[in-house]
């Protein structure tokens, strides 16, 4: 199984940007996995907000960050990104990193989140 750790979470102000990175590691082999990035903002549900597949061939954004998040991985280093630029304030949140086999539809290997916050 593969274990994960996020980091490059922060404080922001509206209009800025901030590069999260999920580090991989573990016996499994990280391009076998697709990978997410999700987020929680205090009081509502766990959203996904970026996926890539296990060779970086599609990725896939929710409506709401299109043309402002950019998810990339480099599977030589074992790590995933979002690149967040044009941040608002109903962007933050807990942002965690997750993994699943690609014939499966559910993420069951999670990071443990970052926090990011975006003041106005």
């Amino acid at each position: 199984q593969v274990q994960l750790v996020e980091s490059g979470g922060g404080l922001v102000q509206a209009g800025g940007s901030l590069r999260l990175s999920c580090a991989a590691s573990g016996r499994t082999t990280f391009s076998s996995y697709d990978m997410g990035w999700f987020r929680q903002a205090p009081g509502k549900e766990r959203e996904i907000v970026a996926q890539v597949t296990w060779s970086g061939g599609r990725t896939t954004y929710t409506d709401s960050v299109k043309g402002r998040f950019t998810i990339s991985r480099d599977n030589a280093k074992n790590t995933v990104s979002l690149q967040m630029n044009s941040l608002k304030p109903e962007d933050a949140g807990v942002y965690f990193c997750a993994a699943r086999i690609p014939t499966t539809a559910r993420y069951d290997t999670w990071g443990q989140g970052t926090q990011v916050t975006v003041s106005s």
